[in-house]
C-alpha cells in the first residue's frame, strides 16, 4: 500500500469507530487493521470518543445548530500544529461530521441531525481462564461488517501482548486484534473481527508464546 492509500485508510478510522462505513468499506478497513499495528494503535486511541459521540440526541434540540463557517478550518489548523499522536482526535471529529458544534457565544453543545441510534445489543458471554490470577468478562456485539468483542479483565501480565482470535464454525481462526496486559489494573478493550456473529463459535486470547490464556464459547 502506497503512502497516499495508507493516509486515506487512517483518515477513515473515525468513521469506522462510529460504525459509519458501509459493510464493504468496513471489511476492507478491518483487513488492513489485521496487518497494520500502527493503525490498530491509532484506532484504539480514538475509540474512547466514539461512545460519547453516539449518545447525541437530536430530540433535545429546540433549534438546528449550525457550526460557524470557520470551525472546520480552525480544527484543521489545530491538527497541523499538534503532535502526531494527538491528530487522531481531530480526524475523528471531522469524520463524524463535526458532531459537537460550538455556538456563537462559545458555549453550549449542538447535536447532529440524525435518527436516534438503536440500543446496542450486548450479548454477555462466559469467559474461561487458563492462567491463575486472570479474571475476565466479555460482551459480544453483532454488526453488519462482523462482530465486536468488549473485553474487561485483570491479571494479564503487564506489558505483555495478547492476541484475540475468533473461531468459526468450520474450525478456522480469524484475528480480532491485540491488547497489552495491565497486571492488577483493570483493562477494557474493544476488539473487532470480520467474522459475522452467526458464523462464530468461540474466541480465544493467546499470549506471545502462542498459549491459550482465556476463551469463550459463543
Amino acid at each position: 500500500m502506497n503512502p497516499e492509500e495508507h493516509r486515506a485508510v487512517r483518515e477513515s478510522l473515525g468513521a469506522f469507530a462510529l460504525g459509519q462505513l458501509t459493510p464493504a468499506e468496513a471489511t476492507a478497513l478491518q483487513a488492513h487493521l489485521d496487518g497494520c499495528a500502527a493503525c490498530r494503535a491509532e484506532l484504539a486511541s480514538i475509540q474512547p470518543l466514539a461512545g460519547p459521540l453516539r449518545l447525541v440526541d437530536p430530540d433535545r434540540l429546540q433549534s438546528v445548530p449550525v457550526p460557524p463557517p470557520s470551525l472546520e478550518g480552525s480544527i484543521l489548523d489545530a491538527i497541523s500544529n499538534e503532535p502526531r499522536s494527538r491528530r487522531a482526535y481531530g480526524r475523528l471529529l471531522i469524520a463524524a461530521g463535526i458532531l459537537i458544534a460550538v455556538g456563537a457565544g462559545g458555549v453550549g453543545l449542538g447535536y447532529q441531525l440524525a435518527p436516534k441510534p438503536p440500543e446496542i445489543p450486548l450479548e454477555p458471554v462466559a469467559v474461561a481462564v487458563a492462567v491463575p490470577g486472570v479474571r475476565s468478562t466479555a460482551d459480544v456485539v453483532p454488526h453488519t461488517w462482523g462482530m465486536e468483542i468488549k473485553l474487561a479483565a485483570t491479571g494479564f501480565a503487564a506489558g505483555h501482548t495478547y492476541r484475540v482470535v475468533v473461531v468459526t464454525a468450520d474450525g478456522r481462526t480469524s484475528p480480532a486484534g491485540e491488547f497489552i496486559g495491565t497486571g492488577a489494573r483493570e483493562l477494557h478493550c474493544n476488539l473487532n473481527s470480520a467474522v459475522l456473529r452467526p458464523d462464530a463459535t468461540a474466541f480465544r486470547v493467546v499470549d506471545d508464546q502462542g498459549r491459550n490464556v482465556a476463551s469463550a464459547t459463543l
